[in-house]
């Protein structure tokens, strides 16, 4: 009979085991939380980690800005240094274009020089070339002769050099010394004149 009681008892124990549901079993089978303690020491790591990040950014913010700051600078001073550079050319080379225009006129004066001797004719035709050329020259730069002759002195383009009794009308140019010049309309050298002081 003893022998029967004890087949009784396993027979129960295994008949608990088997009604055990599978969520009690895995409940059994699963890690226990961990400590309390634990846990509010990870909340309060984030926390500061949390609190440290706008300090981050404003100083990954501070660093972008300065970087940009110091490009800018180095463009400015680039671009600085580019236009002395271009403002220096600009008045050394102003007027290439008008000496390379004017070596035709210096070739014409050449031949001229170099024209044999006794052959006037050709020394005319010569200057004749030469002053064509400069012609052509100053139109093209816009340098416009003053013919003052028979003109009213005018101050802005003329210089008197004397006054001399004339027929002409009082202040008129009777003769002209040196032409006078402008540059787009500018003057550059006045003509240079003769002005009659009328008749007596």
């Amino acid at each position: 009979m003893s022998k029967r009681k004890k087949e009784t008892k396993q027979d129960v124990e295994q008949e608990v085991v088997d009604e055990a549901s599978p969520d009690e079993v895995a409940e059994e089978k699963a890690p226990k939380d961990p400590p309390v303690e634990n846990t509010e020491k990870t909340e309060k790591t984030e926390q500061e980690v949390a609190e440290a990040d706008p300090l981050q950014e404003a100083l990954e913010e501070v660093a972008n800005l300065k970087d940009k700051l110091l490009r800018q600078h180095a463009e400015m001073e680039n671009m600085r240094k580019r236009n002395e550079r271009q403002i220096a050319d600009a008045h050394k080379y102003a007027i290439e274009k008008f000496a390379t225009a004017l070596l035709d006129v210096v070739d014409n004066l050449e031949r001229a020089v170099e024209t044999e001797e006794g052959n006037e004719q050709a020394v005319r035709e010569g200057i004749a070339l030469t002053l064509d050329s400069w012609h052509k020259v100053a139109s093209k730069f816009e340098l416009e002769r003053i013919d003052a002759v028979g003109q009213v002195f005018d101050p802005h383009f003329h210089e008197a050099l004397s006054k001399i009794p004339s027929d002409e009308p009082e202040d008129t140019v009777i003769a002209q010394h040196v032409a006078g010049y402008t540059l787009n309309g500018r003057l550059i050298r006045p003509a240079k004149v003769l002005v009659s002081s009328g008749s007596k």
